[in-house]
């Protein structure tokens, strides 16, 4: 820790008029550009956890928490292995389905799906669905009715809402007198939703699952969806279930399934953290030029301090407590600006394309097509504490230097 004399001497120093005007500039540049360092690094942190939780929410209110495969032919045996996957406390529901590709068409308009066959009151236990809904109701879902809901977008492309007619077109082929012909039925629009997930919007579609084994002429069904108390839990929990089930079934979670993408996704702002540190690092490198023309400034002065019993050490802590407060206060306005970017991201960024009339994040390319943003205090701690590190390693130099210098030297033409 630096004595009084140290703290008050280079806290004059940074107060006081300097004779050479450009030495203040630099300062000031050191500072600001500290400061739009960390602004830069907070506002892009938040927005990087934005991306990640958004995408975790609208990607598991679509797909489970975890799911077994493996399920037999037999109603009765998805309804027992339900039974006893929903006997562990920590899972909340669990939902029979069956899945399916298949060409939706109306008017001449075609568009490819995946056709997911549920059970409307199982369905609502492990998946937020029903929230989704813009238009109709998931009940609406019945056997034998072959009602259909649709992604927004999905409609959109098919230019068709609640009530309208749409023809589904299996893969899978009939064999008749005719020759092979597609496996053609005709389903109502009962209901659209939108999740936010342009991928889900549109290509994704909700049928009862009586309806689609029909379709897809499938005896069993495809695995059954589970929904835990805790989401991070889920691989232990999985492994759990799949302890309790008989026979061979296998339960992979949605770390396994989404690994890939949530693993790009934080190598993502990883990298990105590193890039944007070296922001702070060139001003703070700023810092080590001004301190070396503060040195050579106040040569006199140092020489005088000297000749006045004031040690090496104590001259060093004089020029380190002067770069300190270049970083302290340009890390401090950085944190402020970055924090009130970071809370109005999701204000700013919409005011802009307005502006512009640009939108940076089209709903077609991109999953997301707002800005959202986390701001999380562990990223700002670690951000001003590098930030302060790096202010600081900067000061050694140029203080080692100054506690080095020859009083009789720097005096002789004075």
């Amino acid at each position: 820790m630096f004595k009084p004399l140290e703290l008050y001497i280079g806290l004059r120093y940074t107060r006081a008029k300097r004779r050479n005007h450009f030495v203040s500039f630099i300062s000031l540049t050191s500072m600001l550009g500290i400061a739009l360092g960390v602004t830069t690094l907070i506002t892009v942190l938040s927005v990087m956890n934005g991306f990640e939780q958004q995408l975790r929410e609208r990607i598991l209110g679509m797909v489970s928490h975890a799911t077994i495969h493996g399920v037999g032919d037999k109603p009765e045996e998805w309804q027992e292995l339900v039974r006893l996957a929903e006997a562990n406390p920590r899972v909340l529901g669990a939902a029979p389905y069956i899945q399916g590709e298949v060409m939706l068409t109306n008017a001449g308009r075609v568009g490819g799906s995946l056709i997911r066959g549920i059970v409307p009151g199982y369905e609502e236990r492990v998946a937020d669905i029903a929230d989704k809904m813009i238009a109709g109701d998931l009940d609406s879902l019945q056997p034998g009715r072959f009602g259909i809901v649709l992604g927004r977008d999905l409609a959109l492309l098919l230019q068709v809402d609640v009530g309208d007619l749409v023809t589904m077109v299996a893969p899978e082929a009939t064999i008749s007198v005719a020759g092979v012909l597609p496996r053609v039925k005709r389903f109502t629009v009962t209901g659209i939703f939108q999740s936010g997930m342009y991928e889900y919007d549109r290509a994704v579609a909700f049928v009862n699952m009586d309806d689609a084994a029909k379709v897809f002429r499938q005896p069993g069904i495809t695995g059954i969806r589970l929904k835990f108390d805790d989401l991070m839990a889920a691989p232990w929990l999985a492994r759990q279930v799949a302890a309790a089930l008989p026979g061979y079934y296998s339960v992979r979670d949605w770390t396994v399934q989404h690994y890939n993408f949530f693993r790009a996704v934080r190598t993502e702002k990883t990298v990105m953290f590193v890039i944007l540190t070296l922001i702070v690092a060139v001003a703070a490198f700023n810092i080590v030029s001004t301190l070396v023309m503060v040195v050579t400034d106040k040569q006199a002065d140092i020489a005088i301090l000297r000749t006045l019993g004031i040690s090496p050490g104590s001259i060093m802590g004089i020029f380190m407590v002067q770069g300190a407060i270049i970083g302290i206060i340009g890390t401090a306005l950085g944190v402020a600006c970055g924090i009130a970017l970071a809370l109005n991201v999701e204000t700013i960024v919409p005011f802009i394309e307005r502006m512009a009339g640009v939108q940076f994040l089209p709903g077609d390319v991109y999953p997301i097509s707002d800005m959202p943003s986390d701001l999380r205090s562990q990223d700002v701690v670690r951000v001003a504490g590098i930030a302060l590190l790096l202010s600081l390693l900067a000061t050694l130099y140029p203080a080692w230097r100054a506690s080095r210098t020859a009083p009789a030297e720097a005096l002789r033409y004075e």
